[in-house]
């Protein structure tokens, strides 16, 4: 009776650990993105899930509130920010792992005006004619290309005489929608979304701003695993995943930002 027992408990431990085995293993990978990511992602992720087998489920938002959403232990598997000191503070925290934090791109910023706009603008003192009511950023308290977009106008001198026009999305993609909206006549937003739309869009000179760098690390608190994450981080440090990042507009490592004439050259979508 006693044998029998031990033999059926041991059945029911193997079981038990096979079926969590197989539930960790199903896991979708979850990864916190900055919302200037949005297209990039949902490509790069499904061409991960084509060639791993894995699934990939993204929440895009502002990298600050992501990043504290991280710290409070959300049950994220990657972190990908539009900055390094929000990865940085991940890691202090606990939440992320310091070894795997990578470097992963450099972002830029454009003027976008919706079809509707009364007013074109093709600099950043164009912002000044009065048809421009609104301009659209995102919320520079916890959205590096809010901080940019703001630094941009500051440098090129128009800032105090604009920010009385400007509203806050939450993030850099909600400041794109005010403007497809018509809830603003310009926005100032990641290139890499403004590339994704059928309006025209002008980038901004890169030396009007401090370099936009990007940096992803794995955390502990998510249910797909250590091993699944830093599969998902290498693919977007390899060839295929950097292609998809300078595709929409990305400087992706190894590559620098513009001089100050080759950031006057025509823009890349008229």
């Amino acid at each position: 009776m006693a044998l029998r027992f031990l033999s059926f408990a041991h059945v029911l431990v193997f079981a038990t650990a096979l079926t969590d085995c197989r539930a960790r293993h199903s896991e979708s990978l979850q990864v916190a993105a900055a919302a200037d990511l949005s297209s990039s992602f949902e490509e790069a992720g499904k061409l991960y899930e084509a060639r791993t087998g894995e699934a990939v489920v993204f929440s895009f938002g502002a990298t600050g509130l992501l990043e504290r959403q991280v710290a409070e232990g959300a049950p994220f598997d990657v972190f990908a920010a539009a900055d390094v000191s929000s990865v940085d503070e991940a890691i202090r925290s606990g939440a992320c792992l310091a070894d795997s934090k990578a470097i992963y791109a450099t972002g830029r910023i454009a003027l976008f005006a919706p079809q509707q706009a009364a007013r074109r603008p093709t600099n950043l003192a164009d912002l000044l004619d009065s048809q421009i009511v609104r301009i659209a950023i995102a919320n520079p308290l916890h959205a590096p290309y809010g901080r940019a977009a703001k630094q941009a106008m500051e440098r090129s001198g128009v800032w105090a005489l604009v920010q009385a026009k400007v509203v806050y999305g939450e993030n850099v993609r909600q400041a794109l929608q005010f403007a497809q909206a018509g809830n603003a006549d310009v926005a100032i937003v990641a290139l890499s979304l403004a590339r994704t739309t059928a309006e025209p869009m002008i980038p901004i000179p890169d030396y009007l701003y401090d370099p936009i760098t990007q940096a992803l690390v794995v955390c502990r608190g998510g249910k797909a695993g250590v091993a699944a994450a830093r599969g998902f981080v290498r693919f977007v440090e390899s060839n295929e995943g950097r292609a998809i990042l300078r595709k929409d507009g990305f400087l992706v490592p190894s590559e620098s930002t513009s001089t100050p004439d080759q950031a006057m050259q025509p823009p890349l979508r008229q």
